[in-house]
C-alpha cells in the first residue's frame, strides 16, 4: 500500500508524495500495526471484550464493551445506519429543546424576570411557583413562562429517556451481531470501512490542506499588488512634496534624493 501510494502520487502537481506516505505510516503506528498483530495471531475474528474498571473502594463495574479489531461504531455505520439515524434525530432534538430552555431562562431570568427569585430553576420550583400564582392575572404573563419552560423540560426529559433506550437497544443488537459475522465479513469491513477509509480522508486532509493553503498564497499576492506601482510612484511623490512644504515652512531646506 505504501508503496502503491507513492508511486500514484509521483510526480503529481502540488502534492508531495512523502507526505501522503508519512500519513500513511502514522497510520500504520497508531492503528494497522495492532490490527495486523491481531490478524496474525487470532486471523479475521472479531470477538468483543467487557470493560470491567474497579472504583476506588475496589468495586467492580461494567463500563460495557470494545472490539478493536472491529470498533462498534464502524459496525454500526455499515449494519445499523437506520437505528443510528434516529439515535441522532433524537440527539438533534434534544439539544434544540436543551437550547430553548437555556434562552428561556436567560429572557427571564434578571431584573423583574419570571426566574428572578429563583435560587435553582427546575420542576419542583417552577411548579411550587404556578401554585403560588393561582388565579392571580397580574402574573399572567409569568404564568405563560413557567408553563412554556415546564413543557420543554418535559420534552427534554422525554427525548433523553429515549435515546438511553434506543442507544442500550442498539449496543445489544451490536454486541449480538459479532457473532453472525464471517471471516469474508470481517476482512471487508476491516480493509475497506476501517485501513481504506482512514487512509481516504487522510490523503484527502492533505489536499484541503494544500488548497487551503494556495488559497492563502493567493490571496496575500492579491492584497500585496492591489495597488499598481504608478499609483504607488504617485503617491510616493506626492506625500515627498507634502513632507517638503512642511520642512520648507519650519525654515529647512529639504533635499531630494533622485533614484
Amino acid at each position: 500500500v505504501s508503496e502503491s501510494l507513492l508511486a500514484h502520487y509521483k510526480g503529481q502537481p502540488l502534492i508531495d508524495p512523502y507526505a501522503i506516505y508519512q500519513h500513511r505510516m502514522d497510520y500504520w503506528a497508531s492503528v494497522m500495526q495492532d490490527d495486523a498483530y491481531l490478524i496474525a495471531a487470532d486471523g479475521w475474528a472479531a470477538v468483543p471484550a467487557r470493560v470491567v474498571e474497579k472504583d476506588k473502594k475496589g468495586k467492580e463495574k461494567d463500563k460495557g464493551w470494545v472490539c478493536d479489531l472491529l470498533p462498534k461504531a464502524l459496525l454500526v455505520a455499515h449494519c445499523f445506519a437506520k437505528e443510528q439515524a434516529r439515535i441522532d434525530e433524537l440527539s438533534a432534538r434534544f439539544d434544540a429543546a436543551s437550547a430553548r430552555l437555556a434562552e428561556l431562562e436567560e429572557e427571564h431570568g434578571g431584573g423583574d424576570g419570571a426566574f428572578a427569585g429563583f435560587d435553582k430553576i427546575n420542576t419542583a420550583s417552577v411548579k411550587d411557583r404556578i401554585r403560588e400564582i393561582g388565579s392571580d392575572l397580574s402574573a399572567a404573563d409569568e404564568l405563560v413562562v413557567h408553563q412554556a419552560w415546564l413543557q420543554l423540560a418535559a420534552e427534554e426529559t422525554a427525548l433523553k429517556k429515549q435515546i438511553r433506550q434506543d442507544e442500550a437497544e442498539l449496543d445489544a443488537l451490536a454486541l449480538a451481531h459479532y457473532a453472525r459475522l464471517t471471516p469474508p465479513d470481517i476482512r471487508a469491513l476491516v480493509v475497506d470501512g476501517k485501513w481504506m477509509a482512514a487512509l481516504a480522508a487522510a490523503i484527502h486532509g492533505e489536499m484541503d490542506r494544500v488548497s487551503q493553503q494556495l488559497t492563502q498564497r493567493v490571496k496575500e499576492l492579491a492584497e500585496r499588488y492591489e495597488t499598481p506601482l504608478p499609483e504607488l510612484t504617485h503617491r510616493a511623490s506626492a506625500l515627498q512634496a507634502r513632507v517638503a512644504g512642511h520642512l520648507a515652512t519650519m525654515g529647512f531646506v529639504p533635499v531630494i534624493a533622485t533614484f
